[in-house]
């Protein structure tokens, strides 16, 4: 299709943008290319996807055509493609998590830290000695903890904020103590407010701010980085009314939404994280557009954290293999997203996924100072 049929594009049309084309040395195609997100990837081509009256059309532009691309476009949609592609390129701001910083021009890991008897994948595990996985992840080289009281699986049972509480606000303090960087997973008001005074400084809630109407304030005040991952309910049951006709465009306009409405309410956008909600009322085949779509939601301007570890996508696709066999699979979803340019994957595999991380920044160095 030539950039011609962006001239006959319909004015209240939708418009979207996925870079493409991930160039491995980009010093060698000067003005061809654009880094991602002010991270360690650089792409030389953008997918636009338009939706409008008579269906859905897309249509490849080069990053040395895209000035003149933008020109052909209805006055509207070349400001939105400005935007779009001005946060696809906008380096993401470092995340101050109290005496930490968690660069985000290089990708991180998140250990998973589950305080629960009843967590899809480790249920128990860790209630005995919580302080010393979370040491074991952080000497492994995880960035952030992300301790959680609550199971989120489906079916799973709503835990009270009290027992909640009890079971995350003395291990918190406790690894607090020795200078690691934690993240609390609630969407509770209270256990965000017992875990920050705690020592807790990021907020992971999986209702975005809307299950509990005092969680915003609570984050806002804190002024800590929050969160915000999809889910198609933000009752008790997140996994409920998971029905979709396009998924991917879904998830990205509520994701978009949400970031604005969260903005506007006074939380700035470089302390907002997003996470589409892989497996969170989600088809196989919905989570698999997700992941081969990651790219995209870098244009709503915010880091992104990406969550695939030991979920159910892989069994299904690894003669169902169980929770504890699903090592392969997460390290392989986990490179995945960061080679679209995930800056935080969020695992219960530390030292593995850190070491596969380490063996792709050595690839993505050598690639980036080869003269040849």
């Amino acid at each position: 299709m030539t950039l011609s049929y962006l001239a006959s594009i319909e004015a209240d049309a939708q418009l979207y943008l996925r870079p493409i084309s991930f160039i491995e040395s980009p010093q060698h195609h000067d003005g061809m290319t654009a880094r991602l997100a002010g991270g360690m990837l650089w792409f030389s081509g953008v997918e636009i996807t338009v939706h409008q009256s008579f269906g859905v059309q897309r249509t490849i532009v080069s990053v040395n055509q895209w000035d003149d691309a933008v020109a052909l476009l209805p006055e509207n949609l070349a400001v939105r493609a400005a935007l779009l592609f001005t946060r696809l390129t906008a380096p993401r701001a470092a995340l101050s998590l109290g005496e930490r910083t968690v660069r985000l021009d290089q990708p991180q890991v998140m250990g998973i830290l589950n305080l629960t008897p009843d967590s899809f994948s480790d249920g128990g595990k860790n209630e005995t000695d919580p302080a010393s996985a979370a040491v074991a992840m952080a000497t492994a080289g995880a960035a952030i903890i992300d301790i959680g009281g609550e199971s989120t699986r489906p079916k799973a049972e709503l835990v009270w904020e009290g027992d909640e509480i009890k079971r995350v606000e003395s291990p918190i303090r406790q690894i607090a103590s020795s200078g690691t960087a934690i993240s609390t997973d609630t969407r509770k008001a209270a256990v965000m407010e017992a875990a920050l005074a705690a020592g807790a400084r990021m907020v992971n809630d999986i209702s975005a701010l809307l299950y509990d109407n005092r969680s915003l304030e609570i984050v806002k005040a804190a002024d800590v980085p929050v969160v915000l991952m999809h889910a198609p309910s933000q009752s008790s049951d997140p996994h409920k009314d998971g029905e979709y006709t396009d998924v991917v465009k879904e998830v990205y306009d509520w994701l978009e939404a949400r970031v604005e409405a969260v903005e506007a309410a006074g939380i700035s956008r470089d302390k907002i994280i997003i996470d589409p909600g892989l497996g969170f009322g989600k088809s196989l085949s919905e989570n698999m557009a997700l992941i081969n779509n990651l790219a995209m939601f870098h244009a709503i301007g915010c880091a992104i954290l990406f969550g695939a570890s030991r979920k159910r996508i892989i069994g299904a696709l690894s003669n169902e293999a169980g929770a504890n066999n699903r090592l392969g699979g997460s390290i392989y979803l986990a490179m995945k997203a960061i080679e679209q340019g995930a800056q935080i994957v969020r695992v219960h595999d530390v030292a593995e996924t850190v070491q596969a991380i380490h063996v792709w920044r050595g690839l993505r160095d050598g690639a980036l100072t080869t003269r040849i």
